[in-house]
């Protein structure tokens, strides 16, 4: 595990709210998760999955024995034309019903999809089949990070990069688009279940400009977005400042986390990023104000 982060202490103001376990893309149990974070002195984190609540359902479960405060995520793909929307929520209560149909929707068509890919792959000679996705995936959401690397352990492609940019990504000859919420369902979804809806890395949208980006969330905010992930270890300073102005512009809150996978994103560590990353605690603070002003109170008991 010591390969996954970095032995540099953190102040407690400090937090982590973008992290992936193993119930989706990232190779770490919520329990390692719990575990890293309390060693490098986090004191607050989200474990925010794909499309599913078990990794933030099995983290919470820990969370009086934890010494951490543990808030309920998820993270759900939109539709966008031009790029790439993913939403972050946080705090929903984890037992809505709404949620888990929604969930559940999304869910199967995830699952059709990684079929048909894998189908195409079959088709152009590739050696795989849907059992090892199923292994490698450990039991959790399969997505097409699992896909890369079950293609790099049989060789078929050198590295997990090599298996995104000649088969995997948007265009290339085993890509196969997906069914997505639109963005106001997701935000919906969220918001009925007591949560706060935010703006993963906004960078993948593809706006050209921040006048375009300004337009956009002006466009997102009407819908239901409440708030923008400013930091990130994707975003340099001039994307911070940038996506930290546009927030405060439109009134929405900031957040940010390390976007850890484990070892499907090397370089990667919980708390810091690639090193320089700090999130403060007084976004935890902010979101669960914006959480109370709903109109049902949050509640994270699984």
């Amino acid at each position: 595990m010591s390969t996954l982060h970095a032995n540099i202490p953190i102040k407690p103001a400090y937090v982590d709210l973008h992290i992936h376990s193993t119930a989706s893309d990232g190779s770490l149990l919520p329990a390692e998760i719990i575990e890293i974070a309390n060693k490098v002195g986090l004191r607050a984190i989200a474990i925010t999955d794909h499309d599913t609540l078990e990794g933030s359902i099995e983290a919470l479960r820990h969370q009086h024995s934890s010494g951490l405060e543990i808030l309920s995520g998820i993270e759900i793909s939109a539709s966008f034309d031009s790029g790439t929307m993913h939403i972050l929520g946080y705090l929903m209560r984890l037992d809505d019903a709404s949620l888990i149909e929604t969930l559940k929707v999304v869910q199967e068509a995830r699952a059709n999809r990684n079929v048909q890919i894998v189908k195409r792959l079959q088709h152009l000679g590739a050696d795989i089949s849907y059992d090892e996705l199923l292994e490698v995936s450990g039991g959790g959401q399969i997505g097409r990070p699992h896909i890369a690397q079950v293609l790099v352990r049989k060789g078929i492609v050198e590295n997990m990069d090599g298996a995104f940019n000649k088969l995997l990504k948007k265009g290339r000859s085993a890509y196969v688009e997906r069914y997505r919420l639109l963005p106001v369902e997701a935000f919906q979804t969220i918001l009925r279940a007591g949560g706060v809806p935010v703006l993963a890395h906004p960078f993948t949208l593809n706006a050209e400009t921040e006048g375009d980006l300004d337009t956009i969330l002006a466009d997102l905010k009407q819908a239901g977005l409440k708030g923008v992930e400013v930091y990130h270890p994707a975003h340099g300073p001039a994307l911070t400042a940038q996506y930290e102005r546009l927030a405060h512009r439109h009134g929405l809150l900031v957040t940010g986390g390390t976007d850890f996978h484990g070892t499907a994103k090397p370089g990667i560590h919980i708390g810091i990023g690639r090193g320089g990353l700090r999130v403060p605690y007084r976004l935890v603070e902010e979101l669960k104000r914006c959480a109370a002003s709903g109109l049902r109170p949050y509640s994270v008991t699984p």
